[in-house]
């Protein structure tokens, strides 16, 4: 099945920084809208042992079945490296979520930016207000209320834009192979 994934930390260093939360939400695999709710799970309400826990254990990133979690996001391997870290720091098995089939959009977000990394990030590709950059400061802040609007934006935003891509990317595919046909 396929999930939205995100994850949002303390900073960008693994070693050093911790996952705050955890969300993901199952999507429809024929149109990318969400199947489901929105699971956010919260450091700030048990610690972060517990909800890498909990993700491994209900999300079913941890079965053996690899189409069990397919993840979808946006630079997954943010994710990936910070979830695995932070399960061996925790002293859980780690956990590679790059090691099963994945859909990571970051690589469509550069090719809209006409392969420019700098300007591809989410916020700049989709409604999405804003970059995460300041959740750090609300979490020191424990401006927990903030930091769930934030994910919640996001979540719609990235939702709203893959939901697009479903439907004109079969047709540009189209278009393409109909180039190629013409041509040969």
């Amino acid at each position: 099945m396929n999930y939205y994934l995100d994850i949002e930390t303390t900073g960008l260093d693994e070693l050093h920084n911790k996952i705050i939360t955890i969300q993901y939400m199952e999507l429809d695999r024929n149109t990318g809208k969400s199947v489901g709710p929105l699971k956010i799970l919260k450091e700030w309400e048990s610690d972060e042992k517990t909800i890498l826990k909990r993700f491994i254990e209900d999300s079913g990133v941890g079965d053996k079945y690899p189409f069990a979690f397919i993840p979808v996001g946006f630079n997954l391997q943010f994710e990936h490296k910070f979830i695995w870290q932070r399960c061996i720091s925790n002293g859980l098995q780690p956990i590679d979520i790059l090691d099963r089939p994945f859909l990571d959009l970051k690589t469509v977000g550069v090719i809209m930016n006409k392969g420019e990394f700098k300007g591809a990030g989410l916020d700049k590709i989709t409604n999405k207000p804003e970059s995460g950059g300041n959740i750090p400061r609300l979490y020191s802040e424990k401006n927990y209320v903030e930091i769930e609007s934030y994910i919640k934006k996001e979540t719609e935003s990235f939702c709203e834009w893959l939901a697009k891509l479903y439907v004109r990317l079969p047709k540009l595919r189209y278009e393409i192979l109909d180039d190629l046909a013409r041509k040969n």
